[in-house]
């Protein structure tokens, strides 16, 4: 009931973003021809004509492109964005086999900008609000985790406390071995059937690796007869083989040809003619917000503006990242006496109260406006818009050989860490986040990250 509730929600919420944003579009018309706008009927005299056609449209591509699909499945902006302008395609194709004359063409992708804000602001509003109506009402997702107890200690860490909006409660974990990862111990895999039927459990989260193939079904087919959702974690080869394997006919045994992760050919031309158009707008359109920062930094104590941190890059290449200068201008002579109050994990620095931060320094730092500058960095092809942050050489130094895979694209000013909590994270959890973007890349990826990024740095989440 909560999942059809949460559809039919998602279904009007969408119609009414889309009638906003073909009102607003027909609106922006009116105003750039220097017609009437202060009466609303006047617009839909004859875009009523084809508007039902277009909600159906709409709720159809939606529904194809995942975008009804459980909370934690459901993509987001770029998808919204690029399902509208299917959705555009369609209906002019649809508009114009019918006879219909448009008084201009830019009505549709105009509509397509607008609908796409008024859906997004309308559907990013709805999980804040039924996400805290959620926890309020206590809502959880009752799990068991299966395996052994190195990987349920993993795979607990991994998971972390929620998906989706929606709190884990940890029933107990079913092991092969005495230790359960500091979970209430339910027993050997023999006696799932006997855990289920005797308490309540919404998931089975399984690492398959622990398991040969006849426990595997049995344990998923134990787990199906009682309506209780299997979870599995798979194997790195299987990831690998899933995400980018190529089959190569011919050979006595299947083989699959694991092609690394980079971009190249028409992916590498269209992330960088994004990032290239994008970064000259924030040059331009940011130039009287750069001069402000820039008195301010002046004022507040001695040194430059800029300051260029060495940091590791492509291939593993060293370049200096421009950044608004944030601490004192003899802050890295001190970063050895602080190593000792380092509160980050792994291969980080962070220090939460830093003492060499500045006054203007604290508050740039707090809503990431210092990071600005490395525009400057993308239009010179040493970073991208989005993609794995670069590292400190001091960072860089200290990484595992699994880590380096991070380093074949171009790093950039933004990313899945960002999104997903920041400095909150671990180190191994946030070089995760890396393979996966590597793994899952599109250019509406991209274009979800940046409009992600925006609420994470307003809302300071997990920054220093």
């Amino acid at each position: 009931m909560r999942r059809a509730a949460s559809v039919v929600a998602l279904i009007v919420l969408d119609l009414v973003g889309l009638v906003l944003g073909v009102y607003a579009a027909l609106t922006l018309r009116a105003l750039a021809y220097g017609n009437e706008v202060s009466q609303w009927g006047l617009r839909w005299k004859v875009e009523t004509d084809w508007l039902p056609f277009l909600t159906v449209i709409t709720v159809l591509v939606f529904w194809r492109a995942g975008l009804y699909a459980e909370r934690e499945r459901r993509a987001g902006f770029g998808r919204i964005l690029a399902s509208l302008a299917l959705v555009g395609v369609i209906t002019l194709i649809f508009t114009i086999g019918t006879g219909h004359r448009f008084r201009t063409y830019g009505l549709a992708p105009t509509a397509v900008l607008t609908s796409a804000i008024f859906i997004g602001l309308l559907r990013g509003s709805y999980d804040v609000i039924t996400g805290d109506l959620l926890k309020f009402a206590g809502v959880r997702r009752r799990a068991i985790l299966v395996g052994t107890g190195e990987s349920l200690a993993r795979l607990r860490r991994t998971l972390g406390a929620s998906r989706g909006g929606i709190d884990y409660e940890f029933v107990g974990a079913i092991s092969t071995t005495p230790d359960s990862a500091g979970l209430r111990a339910l027993g050997s895999p023999s006696s799932l059937a006997a855990v289920l039927m005797a308490d309540q459990v919404d998931e089975l989260i399984v690492t398959d690796s622990d398991f040969s193939d006849r426990e595997l079904i049995e344990i998923v087919e134990q787990a199906h007869r009682r309506a209780v959702k299997v979870r599995v974690a798979p194997r790195a080869t299987e990831l690998l083989i899933e995400r980018r394997g190529e089959y190569v006919p011919g050979q006595g045994v299947p083989l699959f040809e694991l092609r690394p992760p980079v971009f190249v050919g028409a992916d590498w031309l269209v992330k960088r003619g994004f990032d290239l158009v994008v970064s000259a707008l924030v040059v331009i359109v940011g130039f009287p917000l750069w001069a402000m920062i820039a008195l301010a930094i002046k004022l507040d104590s001695k040194g430059p503006v800029f300051y260029r941190d060495s940091r590791i890059g492509l291939n593993e290449n060293e370049f200096g990242m421009i950044k608004f200068r944030t601490m004192r201008a003899d802050a890295e002579a001190e970063q050895a006496e602080l190593e000792r109050q380092n509160e980050a994990e792994g291969a980080l620095f962070k220090i939460k109260d830093d003492p060499r931060v500045t006054r203007v320094g604290g508050f740039l730092r707090r809503f990431s406006l210092d990071e600005i500058p490395q525009v400057l960095n993308v239009l010179r092809g040493e970073m991208s818009l989005v993609g794995p942050r670069p590292l400190p050489v001091r960072d860089y130094e200290l990484l595992e050989p699994w880590h380096r895979k991070r380093y074949l694209v171009l790093p950039g000013m933004t990313g899945l860490w960002q999104v997903a909590g920041r400095s909150s994270l671990g180190f191994d959890d946030l070089v995760r986040l890396d393979f996966y973007y590597l793994e899952h890349w599109s250019i509406w990826l991209d274009v979800s990250i940046l409009l992600k990024t925006i609420p994470a740095v307003l809302g300071a989440r997990g920054a220093y």
